[in-house]
């Protein structure tokens, strides 16, 4: 694996293989987020999958590989919740809202999110910085091409993807995984206000 956390990946030839290759994963979502890498095990995987013990090892070679592919999964799935809510608003400032406020609500679906993505900075750091390195590249992606619509501010950096990213981050750690009480629209309204101002169109 290279720093932006590529990797060989065994796609099933059959609808059933990718069937069960999702299951796998979704297993290892539960075993390492309650058990924490080194606490997690094969068997446990496929016990939670409800699969042969061979069956694994069509689709991965180890606990490693398949804690990497958990990670880019997570990744995946992250993206391929918050971005379509973005590009369904009506502007960007306004998808701005929706996204964070659909990440809280993805976040407390899936809270070994975080605990899966932190073990991964000591487990393997190509993913650790590919997870958030893919998360700000498509976000300065998409910033950038608002900016060009005139929907945000024109001066757009790696920065401010950074930024956005950052606090979205924070705020799903702290009303995703800590509490539920807190409505995630509310917050993702508090935070947008913020955001707002910062974000919209300069004049002049």
């Amino acid at each position: 694996m290279g720093e932006t956390g590529k990797m060989m990946v065994r796609r099933p030839r059959t609808a059933r293989g990718e069937r069960t290759r999702r299951t796998l994963l979704d297993a290892a979502a539960l075993e390492f987020g309650t058990l924490g890498f080194q606490g997690a095990s094969i068997s446990g995987i496929t016990r939670r999958a409800g699969t042969a013990l061979g069956s694994f090892y069509t689709y991965f070679e180890s606990k490693d590989e398949i804690f990497r592919a958990l990670v880019n999964d997570m990744s995946a799935q992250v993206r391929g919740t918050i971005g379509p809510k973005i590009l369904a608003a009506p502007d960007r400032l306004t998808g701005e809202l929706a996204g964070l406020t659909a990440f809280i609500e993805f976040v407390r679906e899936h809270q070994e999110l975080y605990r899966i993505v932190d073990e991964a900075e000591f487990v393997d750091q190509d993913s650790y910085r590919g997870h958030y390195r893919r998360t700000v590249d498509g976000y300065l992606t998409s910033l950038t091409e608002a900016a060009e619509r005139g929907e945000v501010r024109s001066d757009i950096s790696e920065v401010h993807a950074w930024a956005i990213v950052g606090m979205n981050v924070f705020l799903g750690l702290r009303y995703g995984v800590w509490s539920d009480e807190e409505a995630p629209a509310d917050v993702a309204a508090q935070a947008f206000a913020l955001l707002r101002d910062g974000l919209k169109p300069q004049s002049g």
